[in-house]
């Protein structure tokens, strides 16, 4: 017996659209039942991980905090996934774009400008960029797996921000705390709702809207111009791309250094608006979640702002469920573990039925 994937001849496009929603539902019942195991009320843990978090001003700030890195790496992925690049690198662009933006105000601690935040975030989108050409040059001249080679890069880039952070850019005045100087007030990303609105103000900054803008443009980039065609197209079959005079090797250095700018941009964003300075960690593993959250979206620029508002719940519910239910932080990298394997299950078995084929062990005389 085994058990073969059978393409099925017309594919339903209601179940297409309830896919997502189904992944989270069925993602939810695991949930209950991990609880349950786990000896917690399910009920009380899934209202820390998906209520609580919704009712209070400052933990709305906390959410689009988290959701501004996740939906605008996210937006990125989409693109290069769509065109059959498979970047699983974001991590480590994400941090490359926070150390090319961060050498502005920690080297030139004494210029004074406002010209130096357009230039941080400039050269934090050209950091995650150039980091990410690195796997597209392999793949493209080299016909390297970029499934392997921009996985490794992230472990590189993560070591080469600890060497950093320990050694050449510590403050000599932080008491030995590895990290960089704080950024002056003209390096910070600023919030999005002045102070002097007490009642609504908080933390959020514009990272959110750059998050959110990206989506808008790369969703119009997609639908409405010529290089979103060439992306579909060569995505779906890079030989009738090739018959429509695309070029395969062009569009890897385009869905790489695209889906890397932006994630060195979210790098940048992250550590001008949320922390302040530089330091070993700088990420909860952004990089690895918005591709859950590029997948829960179908790959549509659009759909990854309300699947990366999902995905920041669970990290902020996760935070919420350790004080109340008193349940592990691990447990809502368990939950959006089990929301990706949903989503990919259902599209798999949305575009496949399974199909058992029976096979008879025949003797033959010797």
């Amino acid at each position: 017996m085994r058990i073969e994937l059978e393409k099925r001849p017309q594919v339903s496009k209601l179940f297409g659209l309830l896919s997502p929603l189904l992944a989270l539902v069925l993602a939810l019942i695991a949930g209950t039942i991990m609880f349950a195991i786990m000896g917690k009320d399910p009920v009380e843990a899934l209202n820390a991980f998906f209520v609580e978090p919704l009712l209070e001003v400052w933990s709305l700030h906390e959410l689009a905090i988290k959701a501004g890195p996740l939906i605008l790496i996210a937006v990125g992925l989409c693109l290069c996934y769509r065109s059959n690049n498979w970047n699983i690198g974001a991590e480590g662009q994400f941090t490359m774009g926070a150390v090319a933006g961060s050498f502005i105000p920690i080297i030139f601690t004494d210029w004074h400008s406002p010209m130096v935040l357009p230039l941080m975030l400039v050269a934090g989108a050209i950091g995650g960029a150039l980091y990410a050409a690195i796997p597209a040059l392999l793949k493209a001249h080299f016909n390297t797996n970029e499934i392997l080679t921009s996985l490794m890069l992230v472990y590189i880039a993560q070591l080469f921000l600890d060497w950093l952070s320990r050694g050449p850019w510590r403050d000599p005045q932080g008491h030995n705390f590895p990290q960089s100087i704080d950024f002056p007030p003209e390096a910070v990303l600023p919030a999005i709702i002045p102070d002097y609105w007490a009642d609504i103000a908080g933390r959020a900054h514009w990272g959110i809207v750059f998050a959110v803008v990206a989506a808008v443009l790369a969703w119009f980039l997609m639908k409405y111009t010529l290089k979103g065609f060439e992306i579909t197209v060569l995505g779906q079959s890079a030989r009738a791309g090739r018959f429509a005079g695309f070029s395969s090797r062009k569009m890897v250095w385009f869905a790489f250094v695209f889906s890397g700018a932006l994630s060195g941009l979210a790098g940048i964003s992250e550590v001008s608006g949320s922390i302040g300075h530089l330091q070993p960690a700088i990420s909860p593993g952004y990089g690895f979640t918005a591709i859950i959250v590029a997948f829960l979206a179908r790959l549509n620029p659009l759909g990854a702002i309300l699947s990366g508002l999902v995905l920041a719940l669970t990290y902020l519910g996760g935070e919420a469920a350790q004080l109340s239910p008193g349940i592990s932080a691990k447990a809502a990298s368990v939950f959006q573990g089990l929301l990706l394997f949903f989503v990919l299950s259902c599209d798999t078995l949305i575009y496949y039925k399974i199909r058992i084929v029976w096979s008879r062990v025949r003797g033959g005389a010797a």
